[in-house]
């Protein structure tokens, strides 16, 4: 006798809750392989091959309550009234779409001017938004909200948690104007008890509720700034952020605030100085995540205030296990997934490939003799002195690049202006897209800035106006 029809369902579905990569996931990385620049399709691609690339939200909250130089948003930004139903509603549609697009699973921002000018429940609404379409979501922030607004944000009202875990970027630099305490901040050091403020209150809301986090500290950076960057690293590495990025400053957004040339900073330099604030090297050639003119990255962690990569890419047995996990396991959902359920998936998928266990181990051994063996590495994490850290530069381009490129690419035409072609390059290989369901288009973070945002903000005064009348 065949097996009942209820357990051959159970069975069926069991299957398919454990398999590996979910279908979806799978053609969304084909696509996303197949769309890349042959540049860019290298060894340590993460992107088409672990990746689908990092979502954002445009058009749901453009307004923001300090004032920055450079700033990318567009000059009617500030006159557009923050509206919690038209947040979750736009953010909901958009999440939609990039759920259709592109697979059960991404990591997605919540972004647009300033996201604690949300009430705390619509800030929440939004979050469950985005969660409910598969993405794990990133509030955006400059971080000059106070405790009483993040409990309100992640209890629910029978005083339990909504989340059993958020994730925040905080921005800090002193081009940043009107912040309470600093207003117009003279120096990076000036901002620091303020950066290790927002951690303390991530610290003492998790004491208090059970709360799980991760933050990521933001800074950008001018010729004004760079060469404050290696202190800035020196005292932010331990604060207790999981990830530093840095974002050299780009001509996007309200022309009033560009107050000098930002030119003179790239990707080089910013890195350098990085490396100079941890005095060592920070090699990211291992995994990369995009065009690295744009994206540029280091997978690690610190152990007793020294970073360790995960692929060191002067080491062959690390670089071996790197290509066999793209190989491998590289559309596996490993955050986000219960830990039971994410041992199955990789055990179905090793199923396959037994040699993977010999790559894996000799990762591990190259791993733990760079970091001082495994003794160090526990007592590291009983002492509470071993985290994961990733740092990043991600680089904009100009507005008067990107608008002409974004133009032809629509068109279909490929720009015979080394810039132009190398600004569609870099568009093309872009790991940072917004929804447009309107036009069936997933947009690169440049060209929505640069040549979309404008046009919606001044929509967006005439849907939501300061003044209602």
């Amino acid at each position: 006798m065949g097996q009942p029809r209820g357990l051959r369902a159970r069975w069926q579905d069991l299957r398919e809750r454990t398999r590996p990569v979910h279908p979806e996931t799978e053609r969304a990385l084909a696509d996303r392989w197949a769309a890349l620049p042959d540049h860019v399709r290298t060894p340590a691609q993460s992107l088409g091959r672990h990746a689908v690339g990092c979502e954002g939200t445009h058009g749901v909250f453009p307004k923001c309550n300090l004032t920055c130089t450079p700033c990318y948003h567009s000059a009617d930004a500030n006159k557009v009234r923050v509206d919690g139903g038209h947040t979750v509603r736009e953010v909901s549609r958009q999440m939609a779409y990039l759920r259709e697009r592109r697979g059960p699973y991404a990591h997605a921002q919540l972004i647009g001017g300033e996201v604690s000018l949300l009430s705390p429940d619509d800030h929440a609404a939004a979050l469950q938004a985005m969660r409910d379409a598969g993405r794990s979501p990133m509030s955006m922030t400059h971080g000059d909200f106070d405790p009483e607004y993040l409990r309100a944000l992640v209890t629910a009202p029978d005083g339990g948690l909504r989340f059993d875990r958020v994730s925040f970027a905080a921005h800090f630099d002193s081009l940043m104007r009107g912040r309470r305490g600093a207003v117009r901040p003279r120096s990076e050091a000036e901002l620091n008890p303020f950066r290790e403020r927002f951690v303390q209150m991530f610290r003492d809301v998790g004491a208090e509720t059970g709360l799980r986090y991760y933050l990521a500290h933001n800074m950008t950076v001018t010729p004004a700034n760079v060469g404050q960057v290696a202190d800035t690293v020196r005292e932010v590495v331990g604060m207790g952020y999981s990830m530093m990025s840095f974002q050299p400053a780009a001509h996007v957004g309200d022309e009033r605030r560009w107050k000098e040339s930002y030119a003179a900073v790239d990707v080089d330099a910013v890195w350098a100085e990085l490396e100079r604030g941890l005095g060592q090297r920070v090699p990211y050639e291992g995994i990369e995540f995009g065009d690295p003119r744009c994206n540029r990255l280091g997978f690690g962690f610190l152990l007793d205030g020294r970073w360790h990569p995960f692929v060191d890419p002067d080491v062959p047995a690390e670089t071996a296990a790197r290509d066999a996990f793209f190989a491998h396991y590289g559309g596996i959902a490993f955050s986000g997934t219960p830990p039971l359920l994410l041992v199955v998936k990789v055990l179905r998928a090793a199923r396959h490939h037994p040699g993977d266990v010999r790559t894996a181990l000799r990762w591990a051994r190259s791993l733990l003799r760079r970091a001082g063996g495994l003794r160090a590495l526990v007592r590291g994490a009983r002492a509470g002195r071993l985290g994961l850290m990733t740092f990043e530069v991600h680089s904009f381009m100009d507005a008067e690049h990107v608008a002409p490129a974004w133009d032809m690419m629509r068109r279909g035409i490929a720009a015979e202006d080394p810039q132009l072609r190398a600004t569609q390059e870099r568009l093309a290989a872009c790991t940072y897209s917004m929804a447009h369901p309107e036009t069936g288009e997933l947009v690169p973070a440049c060209a929505q800035h640069s040549v979309l945002d404008p046009v919606e903000n001044v929509e967006l005064r005439r849907l939501l106006p300061l003044t209602v009348v």
